[in-house]
């Protein structure tokens, strides 16, 4: 018998669909995912990370989101309620507790004014607490949303949706929707960075920059101010550059052949995944190394050489964006200020916290600015939720702190597009419900993606039957045009 024959007679039904290229996984995958291999190739993703242009008219190139994880109290910070000041420690009126919902909070609790001071700030008097006096200088540049509100009053829950529009794991990051539609100017750095300080990661997890359904190649990268910026891009010990140049040829070609034999765009990502960190060996260190900056702009942030704090972040945002990084995004861990210690005491802890980003994030604003970047760099200011018009007094606990609140909190951007000195919608004397001008957190989303260029009702990726979107398959959301200059 001929061996050739022979072969194919002794060939599973398995061996010779994939062969033939129509294995019932691919069949599969195409439907799912409507074909993204053919997609991959119309968007020419031998370099996933090039640029593409907007589909709509940008007012913004990058993003900077400062996310102060644990969720900041809107109340103690710019949603001053002199109301609520003069009930402090009055019993909590039932029609607030009706129905209601807390994480800890137990039987009829007190109202809680806030301890600190407030002043109008700027043309625009702007209401903020005495404890930002260096970010309240910039009053006028910030647009604030006091009306926004979420479903979720869980860290966790609540920081997915916020980041990924769903608040279960396997949706894809804010920042990976915008480098898979715009890529990144410079490539030999990832186009999402992650920066991390307060000790840990935020709630969510890591979650919060994964690609879920997207080409993982999307994926936000954390980089680190200590030890190796990032983990498991320098060459093993006895591989020098070259050999290590030589090696990535040859997985290239063998990833190649196999991309010819499967079409899996997984594989094309890997050929990228190797050939980017290849070049963020070199790239990396010199951007991640915030001593070439002057001693007078580390001491404008606060920044430390070799320390890990988020003015260290704030300062290597800066140099992130003005090399071409499409989206950075700083988590700050230590903002849930439940009242049960000192130290997420509002007293005591939300001051320390204050300190800790005042003058970064001004100096941040300012640099920003005096560099032509902020009229290209949307500069995005928030947690995940808000915090209770009461205090929590969680088992009799005498220090001052507020539960989680979902139906209303603050958040501010500024620069690109953003109208500078407004305030969008509002609440009530106490703080509790909004008043006027309800904001989504996909409304926010969707505001985002429309500075960037990008559509978000039109901008998606098929996956499991459904055209998947930043805002939700269902698509409800609406464009804050209030604050759009």
């Amino acid at each position: 018998m001929d061996p050739l024959q022979s072969q194919a007679l002794a060939a599973t039904r398995r061996t010779f669909l994939r062969r033939s290229g129509f294995s019932l996984g691919a069949v599969a995958l195409a439907g799912l995912t409507g074909d993204a291999t053919a997609d991959a190739a119309e968007r020419g993703e031998d370099r996933p990370l090039s640029v593409r242009p907007p589909t709509r008219p940008a007012k913004a190139k990058s993003v900077i989101y400062l996310h102060m994880s644990g969720a900041p109290p809107q109340l103690d910070l710019f949603d001053y309620k002199p109301k609520l000041v003069e009930l402090n420690m009055r019993d909590c009126p039932e029609e607030l507790l009706k129905n209601q919902r807390f994480a800890f909070i137990k039987g009829v609790p007190k109202l809680l004014g806030t301890p600190h001071k407030f002043a109008q700030m700027g043309k625009s008097g702007a209401w903020y607490t005495d404890q930002l006096p260096l970010m309240a200088r910039h009053a006028d540049r910030q647009a604030f949303i006091k009306s926004m509100y979420t479903d979720q009053f869980n860290h966790a829950p609540a920081e997915m949706l916020l980041y990924t529009g769903a608040p279960r794991v396997g949706s894809a990051a804010m920042g990976s929707w915008i480098t898979y539609g715009l890529g990144s100017e410079n490539q030999d750095l990832p186009g999402f960075v992650v920066l991390i300080s307060g000790g840990t990661d935020p709630t969510g997890g890591k979650a919060l920059w994964s690609t879920g359904f997207l080409p993982s190649v999307y994926q936000g990268i954390q980089c680190r101010t200590t030890g190796e910026p990032v983990l498991y891009v320098n060459n093993p010990k006895g591989m020098d550059r070259s050999v290590r140049r030589r090696s990535l040829d040859t997985l290239k070609r063998l990833n190649e052949l196999d991309l010819q034999q499967s079409g899996d765009p997984e594989t094309r990502t890997r050929i990228e995944q190797y050939e980017l960190a290849f070049r963020m060996q070199m790239a990396v260190p010199e951007a991640m190394d915030i001593g070439r900056e002057p001693k007078p702009m580390q001491e404008a942030y606060g920044a430390q050489p070799g320390a890990s704090s988020f003015a260290n972040n704030c300062l290597l945002a800066r140099r992130l964006v003005e090399r071409g990084v499409r989206y950075v995004q700083l988590y700050d861990w230590g903002w849930d200020m439940h009242g049960t210690a000192p130290d997420n005491d509002l007293v005591t802890g939300l001051p320390k916290k204050c300190r800790d980003i005042d003058r970064p994030v001004s100096a941040l604003l300012t640099d920003l600015d005096q560099r032509g970047l902020l009229d290209e760099t949307l500069v995005i200011w928030g947690g995940e939720f808000g915090r209770t018009s009461m205090n929590e007094a969680r088992g009799g606990s005498k220090y001052l702190g507020r539960d989680h609140h979902p139906h209303c909190f603050t958040i501010w951007l500024a620069g690109a597009g953003i109208k500078g000195g407004v305030t969008h919608g509002s609440t009530d004397e106490l703080g509790y419900f909004i008043s006027e001008g309800k904001t989504s957190v996909h409304d926010l989303q969707a505001t985002v993606l429309h500075l960037l260029g990008l559509d978000a009702w039109k901008f998606s990726y098929p996956y499991l039957g459904l055209d998947q979107r930043l805002i939700g398959p269902e698509g409800t959301a609406r464009l804050i045009s209030e604050m759009v200059a």
